[in-house]
């Protein structure tokens, strides 16, 4: 039989099942209160693999960076090429050897070449003969005409002579007078054809060199030839041209060459210049009269810019630099390199270096480390003027010591994380 129960029972029944109902709730808002604090929760970081620098206050120096390699000045390389078509007999040196202007390198032969030459010697020579058989002739017949008036004039002295004589008997009259008239005729006749014969002479004199000039010419037109066709043989010996050290050379033993084809080329290590490559987006301030700091890897050599290339080559714009000093020994042309050009100094500015991102001249949003390097908050910042590796800080939450993170964060939530 059941017992009923009290009201007092009941009542502490009830509030046992409230109470109990009541922990429930609070637990599954204990609960959700835990998880929502946990998603709000920072993200954490590896520590490790951070580009972290810190921000200074002072003189920052503007530089652009580039590589390149040194190069021959414009007039300290030069080409060696091919006169004539040959083919390449001999190779006489190495690359890397030291010659001068008459290092022989190279020696071709060409067979046409050589007979050319003979024909034009042997042309010469027969113009040779030539000229000194005509002058022989001429020589011989202005010789047989001054001989004529030489006897002619002998004549004309006897003629004289027996006319004078013969007048003088005939005004004795010891001879007729017609005898002495005829002499007297006969003298001035002589002396007629002397004043002739002498004229004739003078102008064969004359005429002499004028016919000999003809086969002179003929002969110094053939010399002329016979010199460019020995020269065209000299030219089959391929020398240096120059004082300097062998580079490279083109051709291989048994190779036909054509004309004007480079063979080798020579240079004059002492006299390089350095030639960089810097990105086209950063040659904004480049100018020519730049001080430069080159890099050989071996000694660092004080330069100027002295040219920057007119047009960008795949995303980068050569530029030539002039060396100030003296090259490390070892330097040697199409050596890697390293250049800094110096735009500028900028005195007593914020500086830190410059973020991955590369940004300059805008606002950007940085992660400053807490003092304790435990977390990294973000801030924002407008940068100024940049250089190859650091960039102006113009305005921010950022002061001399700050601590900032460099590296690539554009993954990371625009708040603060903690690093580990």
């Amino acid at each position: 039989m059941d017992v009923p129960k009290s009201p007092v029972d009941l009542a502490k029944k009830r509030l046992r099942r409230v109470v109990a109902a009541g922990a429930g709730v609070a637990a599954v808002i204990a609960v959700v209160l835990a998880a929502s604090r946990l998603g709000r929760a920072a993200p954490t970081r590896e520590r490790n693999g951070l580009w972290i620098d810190t921000v200074k206050q002072g003189p920052m120096v503007r530089e652009l960076q580039g590589v390149g390699e040194l190069v021959p000045e414009d007039d300290a390389s030069r080409w060696v090429s091919a006169e004539l078509d040959g083919r390449v007999d001999r190779k006489l040196l190495e690359e890397g050897a030291a010659v001068g202007p008459d290092t022989v390198l190279l020696q071709l032969s060409n067979p046409d070449v050589e007979q050319a030459s003979v024909a034009a010697d042997l042309a010469l020579q027969a113009a040779q003969a030539a000229y000194a058989s005509l002058e022989e002739s001429l020589q011989g017949e202005l010789l047989a005409l001054r001989s004529e008036v030489a006897a002619l004039e002998a004549e004309l002295a006897n003629a004289s002579i027996q006319a004078k004589a013969e007048g003088t008997l005939a005004r004795d009259g010891l001879l007729s007078r017609i005898t002495a008239q005829q002499s007297e005729v006969r003298a001035t006749s002589l002396e007629t054809r002397v004043r002739l014969e002498q004229d004739r002479v003078a102008r064969l004199e004359r005429s002499l060199s004028t016919r000999l000039a003809v086969q002179r010419s003929e002969v110094e037109n053939r010399r002329t030839v016979a010199a460019l066709k020995r020269r065209d043989v000299a030219s089959m010996t391929v020398r240096a041209g120059m004082a300097g050290v062998l580079q490279e050379v083109v051709v291989k033993v048994g190779q036909r060459v054509t004309r004007s084809a480079n063979l080798a080329r020579v240079v004059d290590p002492a006299r390089l210049k350095a030639q960089l490559r810097i990105p086209e987006a950063q040659t904004d301030d480049l100018r020519v009269g730049l001080p430069v700091q080159v890099d050989t890897h071996s000694g660092v050599v004080a330069g100027r810019v002295s040219r920057i290339a007119p047009a960008a080559e795949n995303g980068t714009v050569k530029v030539d630099v002039k060396l100030l000093g003296a090259l490390p020994r070892g330097a040697r042309p199409d050596m890697t390199i390293d250049g800094t050009v110096e735009l500028e100094r900028l005195d007593n500015v914020r500086h830190m270096g410059r973020p991955a991102a590369g940004v300059a001249e805008g606002a950007v949003t940085l992660f400053k480390l807490s003092p304790d390097g435990a977390r990294a908050e973000p801030v924002t910042v407008r940068l100024g003027r940049a250089s190859a590796n650091r960039v102006q800080i113009v305005d921010g939450d950022l002061r001399e010591g700050d601590r900032v993170v460099l590296s690539d964060t554009s993954g990371w939530e625009k708040r603060g994380v903690r690093l580990r």
